[in-house]
């Protein structure tokens, strides 16, 4: 990985994606909630693949920060990911691959398990994740570089990182070196659970630190406590002044300084719907990186979103990267 510096810092958690095509009636076997995202120790996920042992498994970099991250990065942004990795086979088929997109290096390894998701896609194209943190957990404000963060023009983490102390110690530690150094904080809501789990802290924090927020029409339900988009997105203008918020099949809104740009979905058909909000923020961060408009940032994101979940992953081909940020980055 390359050591120049950056100019989006994200933090997240590095995991491998294990991606199994399965169905409905093997979701309710396992009692598994279809659609959201599930944590899981070591012995939940050990059953989870056992029961799908005779299923085709596909391995992908993953996780929710870290998938952007290496988006932009491979769309020609200078882009970091920081977050903990274990010394071990998964750690370093990540390393790997990660190197792969030219992002700049903030991993850390522990001493312990690389963390894993389980993404089971049913024939609907929805995803429900099964995930084992593993050293994702231990990340901590020692693991935050200051030094290339204080440089960046943007710094971007998920609700995800709420999960445990040490984690949230080092995003709020992260948010006061940005906030000293006028690097724009871009929170991505990320999860149904994870706003249902923080919501207060979240709502505090988006007033009082964050510039920019991506959320899908749940998370910002949950946040407002209305199913009403026009309400909760009316609410949410009230304390914060730009926003991307995820439509699904009826396309995307963008909020800011006060208005509201709706944004058209393309007719498509969807195959997988794994990664398509971590490519809308890495289309809307690199557009904005450019110096794009809000609105064209919200185009570029809902366009990658839209080719992601025409494909199997979370992720694209390194090849389709370079066809992508010709055709969008004029």
């Amino acid at each position: 990985m390359n050591n120049q510096n950056p100019s989006i810092y994200g933090i997240g958690n590095p995991l491998i994606d294990i991606v199994i095509f399965v169905t409905d009636e093997n979701l309710k076997s396992l009692e598994i909630e279809k659609g959201v995202m599930h944590l899981v120790d070591e012995n939940r996920q050990t059953e989870i693949l056992s029961y799908f042992k005779d299923y085709e498994l596909k391995y992908f970099p993953g996780g929710s920060a870290p998938n952007t991250m290496l988006a932009c990065a491979g769309l020609g942004i200078p882009t970091l990911i920081a977050g903990k990795i274990g010394q071990d086979d998964f750690g370093e088929i990540y390393i790997r691959q990660a190197e792969k997109y030219g992002v700049i290096s903030g991993l850390v390894q522990g001493d312990g398990a690389t963390g894993s998701s389980i993404i089971l896609v049913t024939p609907d194209g929805e995803r429900t994740m099964n995930t084992y943190l593993g050293m994702c957990r231990e990340f901590s404000e020692n693991d935050v570089d200051e030094a290339k963060l204080a440089q960046s023009k943007f710094f971007y983490f998920t609700g995800y990182m709420w999960d445990t102390e040490s984690q949230k110690a080092a995003i709020q530690k992260a948010i006061l070196i940005s906030k000293d150094n006028d690097v724009q904080v871009v929170f991505d809501v990320a999860d149904p659970f994870a706003v249902d789990r923080n919501k207060d802290q979240f709502l505090k924090m988006i007033e009082q630190d964050v510039d920019l927020v991506f959320a899908n029409h749940a998370e910002i339900g949950i946040l407002f406590d209305s199913t009403n988009v026009e309400v909760s997105t009316d609410e949410l203008m009230k304390i914060v002044n730009r926003a991307g918020i995820k439509l699904g099949k009826k396309g995307s809104l963008v909020l800011e300084n006060g208005t509201k740009k709706t944004l058209p979905p393309r007719p498509i058909s969807a195959m997988d719907s794994t990664g398509a909000g971590d490519m809308y923020a890495a289309g809307f961060l690199t557009a904005l990186s450019h110096g794009f408009v809000s609105s064209r940032a919200g185009e570029i994101g809902g366009f990658l979103a839209e080719e992601i979940i025409q494909q199997s992953g979370a992720q694209f081909e390194l090849k389709k990267m370079q066809e992508l940020k010709s055709e969008l980055i004029k």
